[in-house]
């Protein structure tokens, strides 16, 4: 039998959510309203209506009616597909005969080249401090510019560092390549899921924000198959060619950003509620247009409930108050791609070739992991669908951890067929971690953090995973590195202890999102409510008491 239970969640604050400080309000008939006063006003009931609306879509009617803001957060995230070609990219480089004829040395071993391990490390850093300092700037360059602008400044950017690469002739040239093409992907990599967050309505939320993955899983399948196809050629064109690549992509996602709009929230963060009405049509088709008003009185509502709650807006206000819990969720939320092995596994070519495997069956293995990857992160919509965040994000870290653990365990037999063994369980690593981890560790950071500090919540999750990724891959090719520390499948045990300490952390402060709109988990948050309970509250975040309480009711299942 189900039985339900009523808590007051009450913010001890003075004035009601639809009277935030700067915004012009009037109350005409005990009616609250929203706006500015005889140029463009909405009442609370607006803001309510639009609420109930979006719960009322399904993703059918969601996809029927908003096909433009589907269309455009496609576009925008496509950017990520060159962080994920360059990932794959570099990591792979060093074990390709060419690259690593030109930049590395005899390795007295086989009478094979290698990379000095600490070169490796460089170039395998280097793109993620260019990208902390890519996010940070978007961050800012968001907050008073807009998306627009920063994106087209992000694509800039990437046509001209792309020439440091391509033209570099030595290893120190290489990873100064690494590093400048490191910013825009910083740019890109926190535009795309927060523009898909602010664009879409709830129930194409956590497709578009995850569909960031699918972007980077793309990218990762194309740069393994550039790579398999110049295997063979022993010329420096043989590298140089899959760098040029890059240079695709830029010039017609520049050309798209001419026309793109500009998001409707950033226009309410700045007061512009006409101008965020329209771009919201723009989203619409015309028959759901009508609608825009309402809509835009709910993001006045949720921004200014969010400004009695904080007032700031800087990078050191994500560390105040409740904002302190949204941003650790999000930080540790993307952290989790990276001490679940990402770098173990997405290394996966050099580590085939070092457990015995030659050049030719390590790329064909890589070529057809990725392909899996790109496969899970399209099931994985559905999964989020019905399973949730929470407990997909879970799952996955255990899966992964035993994977790891397993790894490990093998390397200590001495059969040589162990390596075909580790072979496949990377491969399962990388379907689990696209299935899980990889697309909710996209999903999770814009939906927790608050609309007035998205893209700096984004940029600091962001930028928790950079720099996790750069000790990883710092460390990482000496654990694997023949003339290093020489781990090889040993390497498994070190992740697994980072990944079973995430899949604590997640069990124990990880809240479930699913099916929230922003204003539902700004109350939520606010009321401090407990990890286990996100998933039974519900939510009245449309309280106009002078009291400013958000109603939530427990449902105890």
């Amino acid at each position: 039998m189900r039985e339900k239970q009523s808590l007051e969640a009450t913010s001890h604050m003075e004035k009601p959510y639809g009277a935030a400080d700067g915004a012009n309000h009037a109350e005409r008939d005990g009616a609250m309203f929203l706006g500015e006063k005889n140029v463009w006003e909405a009442t609370i009931d607006d803001a309510r209506t639009a609420s109930a609306h979006e719960h009322a879509l399904n993703v059918r009617q969601a996809l029927k009616a908003y096909p433009y803001a589907v269309l455009w957060s496609l576009v925008i995230s496509m950017s990520i597909i060159m962080e994920g070609y360059d990932t794959i990219l570099i990591g792979s480089l060093y074990a390709y005969p060419s690259y690593a004829k030109a930049f590395g040395e005899p390795s007295g071993l086989d009478g094979s080249y290698q990379i000095a391990a600490r070169w490796q490390s460089a170039m395998g850093s280097g793109p993620q401090a260019g990208a902390i300092i890519g996010a940070f700037a978007n961050g800012l360059l968001i907050q008073r510019f807009g998306y627009r602008p920063s994106f087209m400044l992000g694509m800039v950017l990437m046509l001209a560092f792309v020439f440091v690469s391509f033209f570099g002739m030595s290893v120190q040239l290489q990873a100064v390549g690494q590093i400048l093409c490191g910013v825009p992907w910083g740019i890109f990599a926190t535009i795309g899921p927060a523009y898909a967050s602010e664009v879409c309505p709830l129930p194409l939320r956590p497709y578009l924000t995850a569909y960031t993955n699918m972007c980077f899983a793309t990218g990762q399948l194309i740069g393994a198959g550039v790579l398999q196809s110049f295997l063979n050629r022993d010329d420096n064109f043989a590298w140089r060619i899959p760098f040029a690549i890059q240079w695709i992509w830029p010039p017609f996602l520049l050309v798209a950003a001419i026309f793109m709009p500009e998001s409707p929230w950033w226009l309410v963060r700045h007061g512009r509620y006409e101008q965020a009405e329209k771009a919201v049509k723009r989203f619409m088709v015309p028959s759901e247009q009508p609608q825009a008003h309402s809509i835009v009185a709910n993001m006045i509502y949720t921004n200014n409930m969010e400004q009695e709650i904080t007032n700031g807006v800087s990078y050191l206000d994500c560390f105040k108050g409740i904002d302190l819990r949204r941003t650790e969720v999000a930080c540790i939320t993307f952290l989790g791609q990276i001490t679940c092995g990402a770098q173990f596994a997405y290394s996966s070519t050099y580590f085939f070739e070092q457990a015995g495997l030659s050049a030719d069956d390590a790329y064909k293995l890589n070529l057809g992991g990725t392909g899996i990857a790109f496969i899970g992160t399209a099931v994985s919509w559905s999964l989020m669908r019905y399973v949730g965040r929470r407990r997909l994000y879970i799952t996955g870290m255990g899966l992964m951890s035993l994977w790891l653990f397993i790894i490990g365990c093998l390397t200590l037999s001495k059969n040589s067929n162990v390596k075909w063994g580790q072979s496949a369980l990377c491969i399962i690593w990388l379907l689990t971690f696209s299935l899980t981890v990889g697309p909710v560790g996209w999903a999770i950071p814009p939906e927790v953090s608050s609309t007035r500090l998205r893209s700096k919540t984004v940029v600091l999750a962001r930028n928790t995973y950079y720099l996790a990724q750069i000790v990883a891959n710092v460390i990482e090719p000496y654990m694997m590195n023949p003339t290093a520390w020489n781990w090889r499948g040993l390497t498994g045990f070190f992740w697994f202890g980072f990944a079973f300490a995430t899949l604590i952390w997640a069990f124990f402060r990880m809240p479930e999102s699913k099916g929230r709109s922003f204003a539902e988990l700004d109350v939520m948050f606010a009321a401090k409510l407990p990890t286990r309970k996100f998933r039974h509250f519900q939510v009245d975040a449309y309280d106009e008491s002078r009291e400013v309480s958000g109603r939530v009711t427990e449902i105890w299942l």
